[in-house]
């Protein structure tokens, strides 16, 4: 039996991260999921590189840091990274660097499609999730850049 997710970082995985997932999906996820740590610096995604899985943050930041651009809102506790590369099967198009001490749950490709196989509907809740996220993303930069571009006019 998977053991159950701690409850500090379900609250955070569920307010922020992948939306529609349920207690149990985390459960599931989280057991199959390899637990990894960063230090301030270190890299979680490099540009250039397939990520072969998703990144989700359970505690620390990470900044994206896309060259010749502003860096972005940094990434937090429940949130997604590497999902773009993931999705596409395409190398990455920006770097994903731990801001601080960060700990994260790494979920390669073959091992969410055993999960997918074994529990479908959890495989719709977490795409659903993921397009969720990268819609709200979208958004972000939009109104970044129309920020910028205001500032810019002034």
């Amino acid at each position: 039996m998977p053991k159950p997710i701690p409850q500090q970082e379900l609250s955070a995985l569920v307010a922020k991260g992948l939306k529609y997932l349920t207690a149990n999906d985390w459960t599931l996820i989280a057991d199959k999921a390899t637990r990894l740590r960063f230090k301030a610096g270190d890299p979680l995604i490099q540009a250039g590189r397939r990520t072969h899985g998703v990144y989700i943050l359970l505690s620390g930041a990470a900044s994206v840091l896309i060259p010749g651009r502003e860096i972005l809102p940094a990434l937090g506790p429940g949130q997604v990274c590497g999902e773009i590369s993931f999705l596409d099967e395409q190398p990455a198009t920006v770097s994903v660097v731990a801001k601080e001490a960060a700990e994260a749950l790494y979920l390669d490709r073959s091992t969410l499609e055993s999960l997918i196989e074994l529990f479908p509907h959890l495989g719709s809740r977490f795409y659903r999730s993921l397009s969720y996220g990268l819609a709200l993303r979208v958004r972000d930069v939009i109104e970044n850049l129309s920020r910028v571009a205001d500032d810019k006019e002034k």
